[in-house]
């Protein structure tokens, strides 16, 4: 019962964080800034008063595949995103480009994260084939060896928290001292959805971190029966 409950937690507790992303960027997709800028040029603005001209906005295909790739140096905004007025748009925008202006400070999280990047890929290509191959044979050594895989993938997760409320903090400060954002209300708004946004890597750091755990525990049991 107790493992019932376990992986129902793991399996509502993201469900949870994405729908409410999706209600909240919804529900704000609908209603148009008071600026009448579209999130294109919200970003533009944004980038050049931080003297990010070099810096490139692109609209690319998909629902939310709003990103910056510090590689190309270009904020990719979802074409709704790109091209519409709304409130939504403009703080998912500004975000994107708080990416930006992180990669240009040499902000230290970002750049960890970064370099965590291959070694997390590793940590989740590999961790649950040794750690299923672990407690198939037995062996607490094997079923170390994956635990500590995990765990760089979980350490991933966790420093990119600090990144991802960092990016949404420029990103208010940004809109607000820019004039790109309505005061009182629309600046709530704006914000519900940035942090609706932030719920969904809360989710999957908890997620991560309780797996962890589950199998660092599993660890203890196998490695304390071998005594």
């Amino acid at each position: 019962m107790t493992f019932l409950i376990y992986f129902a937690v793991l399996l509502i507790i993201p469900i949870w964080a994405q729908m409410r992303v999706k209600r909240t960027y919804s529900k704000y997709s609908e209603v148009a800034n008071s600026t009448g800028k579209t999130g294109a040029e919200v970003a533009r603005e944004i980038l050049d008063r931080n003297g990010l001209y070099d810096v490139a906005i692109e609209p690319v295909e998909g629902h939310l595949s709003d990103h910056y790739d510090p590689r190309d140096k270009v904020v990719r905004l979802s074409e709704d995103n790109y091209y519409g007025h709304s409130i939504a748009g403009s703080a998912v925008a500004a975000h994107e480009v708080g990416h930006a202006i992180q990669d240009a400070q040499n902000y230290s999280p970002l750049r960890i994260r970064h370099a965590l990047v291959p070694v997390a890929n590793i940590g989740s290509n590999f961790s649950y084939l040794l750690i299923l191959a672990g407690m198939l044979l037995a062996s607490a050594k094997l079923l170390l060896v994956g635990i500590i895989f995990m765990g760089a993938a979980v350490l991933f997760q966790l420093v990119t928290l600090p990144v991802e409320f960092n990016a949404s903090s420029r990103a208010m400060k940004q809109m607000v001292g820019n004039g790109l954002i309505g005061s009182g209300e629309e600046e709530g708004r704006a914000r519900k959805v940035l942090n609706a946004a932030a719920l969904t890597y809360v989710a999957a750091a908890l997620v991560a971190v309780l797996e962890l755990l589950r199998f660092v525990l599993s660890y203890i049991g196998l490695s304390g029966s071998d005594d």
